[in-house]
């Protein structure tokens, strides 16, 4: 049996194993908390129970590559990241190194390789329809991570002495930045847009900054947009599940980790299956308020929905899905890109992914809170502030560009060289009350924003 035994920080696993000669070994497995040391020691007793239990034996890349997917990836990754990764080893990793020994992998070898990977034909895919295109320096980093996680692990179950991957050196690139939407062109495409799914995954996208899976999945038990919170402006949104396609054999791999619901395949010989799950990250569960608009959108959207499922009865599968189908299934990804990819043509706007909307929503919330970057991260669902300073540094750099702007005018344009800390405190300007009428009352007029919206309309009519 196994047993458990702490060398500093570290939790080990230790256990004896007969190899095929009959000889006596024992193995020590390393681990860098209890919990997965637990776990690990209860999986070797179980198998041993059985008389199921094999040492890693793991000569060659290839078959610590499987080690290392039973053990650490069915336990850390989900559907999404197994499908990401089991690509990068089938397209990538097996078909180049897989046959290749353990003791011969060296800082060098990797460097080498990684070189090697540049001149070599990417698989083919959406963005590489004919496969013309050889590997991309994106791709090889996202090899080198996967690669380095798994020697990590070789090196923690006793069958690598150090990491190969970790001091090598890896293609520069850099992030291409993509063109996103103005605020002014969004309004110009929602106000060309005549497709009602297409209207409401523009507002939610923009106003609550969600992932076109979050949209997808949006249920209709994590909205409030009842008649008091309308009034009080408090509607929101609890975004905490999302829609997502994945193969089939990651959903059995896993067991249905993550994943709360598998909706019914059309075509029987699919590869893959929709899937309704909880996100990759805790952070992006969360809480976002909407607008009174885009409330409104969504309760008379509710009341087309019951009036369709009360026509329809059984024939309708009820999910509660915001954005379904007219039989309740979810809207497909593909069928909202394609109505943007529509409007985009017809208005001559620019030719972004569905994702960009997710970048317009940061970049005005940015600008429109004066930069206040943990509320937008509470928006937005990122792990960390840094980024979005990351993402978005460029936005708020607009502001310290006027910063010089203002010291130009100022300091070397004479036109204010001993500037006020505190600024100029403007007069402040006052209104009679006639006679016979409610202050308070009107004060509360004043202070209600559709009332102050007619009112600032109304002023721009009058002559002075």
């Amino acid at each position: 049996m196994a047993s458990i035994q702490r060398r500093g920080k570290k939790y080990c696993v230790v256990y004896r194993y007969q190899d095929e000669e009959g000889n006596v070994h024992q193995k020590w497995e390393t681990f860098d908390n209890q919990k997965d040391a637990d776990k690990r020691k209860k999986e070797v007793d179980y198998k041993i129970a059985l008389g199921q239990f094999e040492v890693p034996k793991c000569a060659k890349v290839k078959e610590l590559l499987d080690e290392y997917v039973k053990i650490y990836g069915h336990n850390k990754w989900g559907v999404s990241t197994y499908d990401g990764n089991m690509a990068l080893i089938n397209n990538y990793i097996l078909p180049t190194i897989g046959d290749v020994k353990l003791s011969d992998i060296n800082n060098h070898f990797m460097e080498k390789y990684y070189k090697e990977l540049l001149k070599m034909p990417a698989v083919k895919s959406t963005r590489n329809r004919k496969g013309l295109h050889t590997i991309s320096a994106a791709t090889i980093n996202d090899i080198h991570k996967l690669l380095r996680s798994c020697f990590r692990q070789a090196v923690k179950w006793g069958l690598m002495e150090k990491n190969p991957a970790i001091d090598a050196t890896v293609p520069k690139y850099k992030k291409k930045e993509r063109e996103i939407w103005t605020a002014e062109m969004l309004m110009q495409a929602l106000d060309a847009c005549d497709n009602k799914w297409l209207r409401v995954a523009f507002h939610l996208a923009f106003t609550a900054t969600l992932r076109i899976g979050e949209l997808r999945g949006l249920t209709w038990d994590c909205v409030d947009i009842s008649e008091e919170a309308i009034e009080e402006n408090r509607s929101y949104i609890i975004i905490n599940k999302e829609v997502v396609r994945v193969s089939k054999k990651a959903v059995e791999e896993l067991d249905e980790k993550d994943i709360i619901l598998i909706f019914p395949s059309i075509a029987k010989d699919n590869k893959t299956v929709r899937v309704l799950k909880t996100p990759k990250t805790e952070s992006s569960v969360r809480k976002v308020f909407i607008p009174r608009s885009v409330a409104l959108c969504l309760k008379e959207l509710k009341q087309e929905q019951d009036d369709l499922i009360d026509a329809l009865g059984s024939e309708y599968h009820n999910y509660n899905l915001v954005m379904a189908t007219t039989f309740g299934y979810p809207i497909s990804g593909s069928y909202l890109r394609e109505k943007m990819q529509k409007v985009i043509d017809e208005q001559g706007l620019p030719d972004v992914v569905f994702h960009s909307l997710r970048h317009t929503s940061v970049t005005y919330k940015l600008k429109l809170s004066g930069g206040d970057i943990k509320a937008v991260q509470g928006d937005s669902g990122h792990a960390q502030a840094d980024m979005v300073t990351e993402v978005y540094g460029h936005i708020l750099d607009e502001d310290r560009r006027k910063n010089a702007e203002l010291i130009e005018s100022a300091f070397y344009n004479k036109e204010n060289l001993s500037p006020n800390m505190h600024g100029q405190v403007p007069k402040s300007k006052t209104v009679s009350v006639p006679d016979g009428v409610d202050a308070e009352l009107l004060m509360k007029v004043l202070e209600n924003s559709e009332m102050a919206a007619l009112l600032t309309s109304l002023a721009k009519t009058m002559k002075v």
